[in-house]
C-alpha cells in the first residue's frame, strides 16, 4: 500500500511513511480515521473525527517529532444483538505522522469535543519562521 498526502511532502519523507505503513503486518489496526494536519507559522493544528472515543479510549504521544494517535472505539455492542445493519466502527486504531519541523512537545495541548480531536503542537523556537531585520548606512 502506498501512502498519499494532498500537500506537498518532500520525497525523503514520503518514502519512509510508505516504508512504515508498509511494515505494519502484524499490527494492523482494525479501525481507520480522517484526520486533517494544518501548517500554520508558530504550530501544527491537527483535527481528528473519532465518534464515541473518550479520552480515557486514547493514547496520544510526540516522541523525535512524531506524533502517534492510538486507541480504542467501543460501541457496546452484544453478541446476541440481532442488527440488520452495522455501520460504525468498533475496535482498535493506530495513525502515526513524521512532522516536517521540531515540535516543542512539553506545550501540545490536546482536546475532545463532540467527537472531534484537536490537537495543537508548537513548533520549536528553531523551525518557527523569523524576520530579519535589515540595517541600511
Amino acid at each position: 500500500m502506498t501512502f498519499y498526502m494532498t500537500t506537498p511532502m518532500n520525497t525523503v519523507t514520503r518514502r519512509r511513511m510508505n516504508r512504515w505503513f508498509n511494515d505494519m503486518t502484524d499490527a494492523a489496526p482494525e479501525v481507520t480515521f480522517p484526520i486533517d494536519i494544518k501548517n500554520e507559522a508558530e504550530a501544527y493544528v491537527i483535527n481528528a473525527l473519532l465518534p464515541g472515543v473518550t479520552a480515557e479510549d486514547l493514547n496520544i504521544q510526540v516522541q523525535n517529532d512524531v506524533l502517534t494517535i492510538q486507541g480504542e472505539m467501543k460501541h457496546g455492542r452484544e453478541e446476541t444483538d440481532s442488527y440488520l445493519l452495522q455501520e460504525r466502527p468498533s475496535g482498535k486504531f493506530f495513525r502515526s505522522f513524521e512532522l516536517p519541523d521540531a515540535v516543542d512537545a512539553n506545550k501540545v495541548e490536546a482536546n475532545l469535543t463532540n467527537g472531534v480531536l484537536t490537537l495543537r503542537l508548537p513548533k520549536a523556537e528553531e523551525a518557527r519562521p523569523r524576520s530579519i531585520k535589515i540595517s541600511s548606512k
